[in-house]
């Protein structure tokens, strides 16, 4: 839950959607050094660059796109179209348009392999709800709190030494590169708090010598991890998808 190119694609595509950053500039944040590739693209019949994806975009006259993050018994936010639920669920997430919904699938270092969807026909999503980026923060920090004893029992900074480190620049704060020009401040303080927290959760849930190991041990470790989970997902969401002031 390290990498979220479906939120670049929905941040930056959203910009160039509505006049705060020039396609070049997109292409370039999305694309750096990495290959990308989309298949299922409307008007299309083989992959093409990512670049035609946003084009296609402003041609269909899509305004945004969200990031969504769905999870096995939660796909809020995705359309209901044949096919795109079960490759969303194992990207574990999706950029969502209006008109057409694409799912990243990276295919190692240097290669992204796009799925595109074309939303024609249907059913409408309700509105999404969107708190504010401060509430989401205020749950993300209970979420933390109540995780704390779980963290501490499983003596995570034994055997991962940078936890603590990782824990204590959660107060700071913290510019996330590669965001659009406008980003709002709060956004990018959530996003690198939850990126942080997303690698705690990584080492936290891996049985590592010390860890909790049984399987009763490991079920209620990930149980009292969950709700930090679902928090942690919630503020990425939140984060990516907001609007600038």
């Amino acid at each position: 839950m390290h990498d979220f190119p479906a939120g670049r694609f929905a941040v930056w595509a959203t910009a160039w959607l509505t006049g705060r950053a020039s396609y070049d500039d997109a292409l370039d944040a999305l694309v750096g050094d990495t290959a990308h590739r989309v298949s299922g693209l409307p008007g299309t019949d083989e992959a093409v660059p990512l670049g035609w994806a946003l084009s296609a975009l402003r041609g269909a006259g899509e305004r945004r796109v969200r990031l969504v993050l769905p999870v096995p018994g939660d796909v809020r936010g995705l359309p209901r179209v044949p096919g795109l639920a079960e490759p969303a669920v194992e990207a574990g997430q999706a950029a969502v348009g209006e008109r057409v919904a694409l799912v990243p699938e990276p295919l190692g270092p240097e290669a992204v392999q796009w799925t595109a969807f074309d939303l024609t026909g249907a059913p409408p999503l309700p509105p999404p709800v969107e708190g504010s980026l401060r509430a989401v923060s205020g749950a993300l920090d209970l979420a933390v709190g109540d995780a704390a004893r779980t963290l501490a029992e499983l003596d995570l900074a034994r055997w991962h030494p940078e936890v603590p480190a990782l824990l204590a620049g959660l107060a700071e704060a913290a510019h996330v590169p590669g965001m659009p020009p406008g980003t709002d401040p709060v956004a990018m303080s959530l996003l690198a708090r939850a990126q942080r927290l997303a690698k705690v959760l990584d080492l936290a849930l891996t049985d590592a010598p010390g860890g909790a190991v049984t399987h009763r041990q490991a079920a209620a470790r990930d149980d009292a991890l969950r709700p930090l989970g679902d928090a942690v997902r919630e503020a990425v969401t939140a984060a990516y998808n907001a609007i600038p002031r």
